[in-house]
């Protein structure tokens, strides 16, 4: 682990991230006709661009709090502006791969509260599955109340919500990765550790946290969605709000499934692609789709970028906690 990593130079982890955003942001705009994208920006008031970003930090607020909840499911002492700080924070990583911003969450909740790696590891687990979970949830929503639907939309919806359950029922989990070594006949220690880790995560699997977690998920996700519709609506493709949400989420699915950070490019490519498809003009389309990853998933890494070097330090006024590590 670098110097700055372990908290002697804050900054300069921040500088770093900050090159990768700015570079990844660049390329973005030069692969995706920047000029139309900055114009139909303009044509949006700032009331506009305050409302899309305001329930942009609404999914953000909600997941983190998701976070809180998982957090204290386990017994941690966090109190909900700090776990704001660890959640936003770990944003400023979204584009790195691994998904360092997630892991960067834990190790700051390990040197603040002196939790054991091992106690605090299953929140990266159960919190992408409370993702797969909530947003698979909503896309079979909006299949269910669109038209036509989207196509493949109902067996990805149906895959998420079957991958959640299973990440989130400790016994079931077990069950799985039982029969999987059976099948596989391989990797003893890899299936002893998975096992492991599906008993870690009982604590989460109680209906009093469950369901709340579920619930910030899904209104999370929704809210984004929204503003994906009230931006459309704005530039002037009305679409059904179910019809928008229900694309969103798709193209978010869809670009977690590529495994490249921040789902870049295929989330891309499958938004214009079912925009496409809903008769919305590429003039339209394209800038709608820079317009709201600029708002999510860009929004968010900036953010991250400021909230990363407040948390670092934060986190390195508590080294004691490294010697549970």
């Amino acid at each position: 682990m670098t110097p700055a990593m372990n908290g002697a130079h804050p900054y300069r982890s921040t500088l770093i991230v900050l090159a990768i955003f700015l570079g990844c942001g660049v390329l973005a705009f030069a692969t995706a006709s920047g000029e139309d994208i900055w114009h139909q920006i303009t044509l949006l008031s700032l009331t506009q661009i305050g409302i899309l970003l305001a329930l942009s930090l609404v999914n953000y607020t909600f997941r983190a709090l998701r976070w809180f909840l998982y957090g204290r499911a386990l017994g941690l002492d966090l109190g909900v502006l700090q776990v704001l700080r660890h959640y936003l924070g770990g944003f400023a990583l979204t584009m790195t791969p691994g998904r360092l911003g997630e892991l960067v969450r834990v190790r700051w909740i390990n040197r603040e509260t002196g939790a054991s790696v091992e106690r605090t590891a299953p929140l990266v687990l159960v919190d992408r599955a409370a993702d797969l979970a909530s947003s698979g949830l909503l896309l079979a929503a909006a299949m269910l109340v669109m038209a036509g639907g989207i196509s493949g939309g109902i067996p990805v919806a149906i895959i998420a919500i079957l991958a959640a359950i299973v990440a989130t029922r400790p016994t079931l989990f077990r069950w799985c990765v039982t029969m999987l070594f059976k099948l596989i006949g391989r990797k003893p220690r890899l299936f002893a550790r998975a096992r492991r880790a599906a008993q870690s995560l009982k604590p989460f699997s109680q209906p009093a946290i469950a369901l709340p977690a579920f619930a910030l998920g899904f209104l999370g996700w929704f809210a984004e969605g929204y503003a994906f519709y009230l931006l459309l609506d704005w530039m002037g493709a009305s679409l059904p709000v179910w019809t928008c949400v229900g694309i969103f989420v798709f193209a978010m699915m869809t670009g977690g499934a590529t495994g490249l950070p921040g789902g870049v490019g295929g989330a891309e490519a499958a938004m214009l692609a079912l925009l496409s498809l809903q008769g919305v003009p590429l003039e339209i389309a394209l800038p709608a789709t820079a317009i709201i990853r600029i708002t999510t998933l860009w929004f968010a890494i900036g953010l991250g970028v400021l909230i990363f070097p407040i948390a670092e330090t934060a986190a390195a006024r508590r080294p004691h906690a490294l010697e549970n590590r």
